[in-house]
């Protein structure tokens, strides 16, 4: 009998991911584990894991793409899915809340019909004006706002809105210059601000009059050398020091830089690396303080981020305990689904080869050989092993070679016989008068015929090749094309009768694999039949995980998720947000304190003393007649004549070298020390 090789369609496993491979008669199958869906031969996969895996009328429940609107809305109230989730509404005549019960809104009495005010309610949204002409609401913006309804607007809120040279006034981008400085002077604005000047020729108060300079003085003799430093030319942040009459400039401590370009570490976060913020002018670490007991704190975009640590649980803001044991701890299959790759398996969640298999068993292993060629020349592919084909194979006292993968035998030299059966030694008798083909010089599978006293060899019919080398067509299934199998020394095509009614049959490695056509289901070895829709699974929380994102809160209405923003903040989610994050967020005379948007100055100033806030930073001035340190005590003026503390728009200074800056009203005005001449705002000579 001619050895058959046994078939093993489903090692090394033909199917993908998440799928199983059965074999029957000789064929195999692979076919998606339960809850899973897709090509079993490429990989299996559940239907959706988030709502954006399905269309925007369905949600991800369960695994599986819903309509997530049956039992979620009250009596009388239709569903609607936006965005994968469902949201509900009264039927026309109705009112009441649509998650619960709507009620028929009662009947008015009959009355006579009213003229309709196309302008009431405003069809134009805000900043804008409704006129009403032939029956028809006609929309205009406010005099004084821009844009086009509904989304008229001021022309602006704060003056970085406005040019360089216009400041935001009465939300119009205007002149600030206008009746702020004396006679004879002149005014510049700078970044929104105005400054005032004398005119070239003048001198005096720019806030109130400037006079013609007078001729200078005589000069006189013997002048006592003058300080260097005073007025500082070194510009602010910074210190001047009298080295030998040359002024010697510095950056004040914990200022970097280099005169007159002296700066603090940081004003803002952005100053600083991302893992720092900009604290009192320095670059800093914001956690110290920042997140409660055993929490872990992490700087994301300057902004400290809380956390309670792994096996902790709580609030991290204010305390996180340790998570209680759970009552019954249920142990998850590390290896369902498994991890690992075709011809592995899995144990405690480490992939291992199956025996004789070799290679990574998270992505697949392979036997030492398919084919012949997979070995070398010397030797054959023998149940997926190369291994000598010659143990066996010839008879007794004959010697086997093997030939590209293929045993042969001889008979030695002095030996006669069928070396596939037996080689004995030639007789020393009488000389016999012998024939070409005793024994055959042809080999296995051929013929031997004597013509003219010479040996002419064939092989047997069936086989090919040329003596000494002839072969079957196929012994294994290797000897075959991939999509064909060695069945009785032939390669033939094994899926016909493997596979059952209305199933499709592949030949993969030699192998018939049966599967369901797509939307058919069954047993590929049996029948194929479609597949039925599946009953709803049972219901789950929608709220978990929340689908609403950060700063929302979700709750269950019937069976869907209903999300909204958490008290304190704006926005839809889940795109919930705070009322402000940083200043530049809120309007000029306020500032972001705690993520809303606030008068900085309550509590900030002394008595006495007023606040005002300029660009989102509160400024506490002493009241007229008063003088102090406004941000502790103020107290009536003496007599004698006090220097006026410098405060902004003179901090820090806008002036030049050799210039001082002096502040009236909000405004600052730069002019050149005695003795000195120039543009004051440039510098002076």
């Amino acid at each position: 009998p001619i050895p058959q090789e046994r078939p093993t369609p489903c090692e090394p496993s033909p199917c993908g991911a998440n799928a199983v491979c059965r074999e029957q008669n000789g064929a195999g199958s692979c076919s998606c584990i339960s809850e899973y869906i897709g090509n079993p031969y490429e990989g299996c996969r559940p239907e959706c894991v988030i709502n954006t895996d399905c269309p925007t009328n369905k949600a991800c429940m369960r695994n599986k793409c819903q309509d997530p609107c049956p039992g979620t809305c009250g009596q009388n109230a239709e569903c609607q899915v936006v965005n994968h989730l469902p949201s509900c509404n009264c039927f026309p005549g109705y009112t009441g809340d649509p998650f619960r019960y709507c009620n028929i809104i009662p009947q008015q009495p009959l009355e006579p019909p009213k003229p309709v005010d196309p302008c009431n309610p405003s069809p134009c949204g805000p900043n804008s004006q409704c006129r009403v002409n032939n029956e028809q609401g006609i929309c205009s913006c406010l005099p004084n706002y821009v844009g086009s309804p509904p989304a008229c607007r001021p022309e602006c809120v704060v003056s970085s809105e406005c040019p360089a040279n216009k400041a935001c006034i009465n939300q119009k981008c205007g002149d600030p210059c206008s009746n702020t400085c004396g006679r004879n002077a002149e005014c510049k604005v700078i970044n929104h601000s105005p400054i005032c000047s004398c005119r070239r020729g003048f001198t005096g108060d720019p806030f109130t009059r400037c006079s013609p300079i007078p001729p200078p003085p005589p000069m006189i003799e013997n002048v006592p050398p003058q300080n260097p430093c005073i007025p500082s030319p070194c510009g602010p942040y910074s210190q001047c020091r009298d080295a030998g009459g040359v002024p010697s400039c510095t950056c004040l401590p914990e200022y970097t830089g280099a005169p007159p370009n002296c700066r603090p570490e940081c004003s803002i976060n952005p100053d600083c690396s991302s893992n720092m913020a900009c604290m009192k002018e320095k670059c800093r670490d914001p956690c110290p303080g920042s997140c409660g007991a055993n929490a872990l704190c992490n700087v994301i975009n300057h902004t400290p981020i809380c956390t309670c640590p792994e096996g902790y649980t709580g609030d991290p803001f204010t305390n996180c305990f340790p998570k209680p044991p759970p009552v019954e701890p249920l142990e998850a299959d590390p290896c369902n689904p498994s991890p690992c790759g075709p011809n592995a398996e899995c144990n405690d969640g480490v992939c291992t080869c199956l025996p004789e298999y070799q290679g990574d068993p998270y992505r697949g292993c392979r036997p030492e050989c398919v084919l012949n060629t997979d070995c070398p020349r010397d030797k054959a592919c023998q149940r997926n092993k190369c291994k000598d084909p010659c143990p066996g194979t010839c008879g007794q006292g004959a010697r086997c070679e093997v030939l590209n993968h293929i045993p042969m035998c001889v008979c030695p030299p002095g030996t006669t016989g069928n070396a596939f059966i037996e080689c004995r030694p030639v007789p020393a008798a009488a000389p016999v008068v012998s024939t070409p083909c005793q024994p055959s010089p042809c080999g296995p599978y051929s013929q031997c015929r004597a013509i003219n006293g010479q040996s002419v060899c064939s092989c047997l019919a069936g086989y090919k090749g040329s003596p000494p080398a002839c072969r079957p067509e196929c012994t294994v299934n290797s000897d075959c094309d991939r999509n064909e199998a060695c069945s009785n020394q032939k390669c033939r095509d094994p899926c016909p009768g493997s596979c059952g009614v209305g199933a499709l049959c592949d030949v993969i490695n030699h192998n018939p694999l049966c599967k369901c056509p797509p939307r058919y289901t069954g047993d590929p070895f049996v029948r194929c039949y479609i597949q039925p829709e599946l009953p709803p699974a049972p219901p789950t929380n929608p709220c978990i995980p929340s689908p609403c994102g950060p700063n929302a809160q979700c709750k269950v209405a019937g069976e869907s998720p209903s999300c909204s923003c958490l008290p304190d903040f704006l926005g839809a989610p889940p795109n919930c947000r705070p009322e402000c994050i940083s200043n530049s967020e809120c309007s000029s005379h306020l500032a972001c304190i705690n993520q809303k948007c606030k008068d900085p100055c309550p509590g900030l100033c002394a008595t006495n003393a007023i606040c005002r806030v300029v660009s989102h930073t509160p400024q506490c001035l002493c009241t007229e007649g008063y003088t102090g340190d406004p941000f502790s005590q103020c107290f009536p003026k003496q007599s004698d004549p006090v220097i006026q503390e410098i405060t902004n728009p003179c901090n820090p200074s806008p002036c030049g070298a050799n210039a001082v800056c002096r502040e009236q009203n909000g405004a600052g005005s730069c002019s050149c020390l005695p003795e000195y001449v120039g543009n004051p705002y440039e510098g002076c000579r």
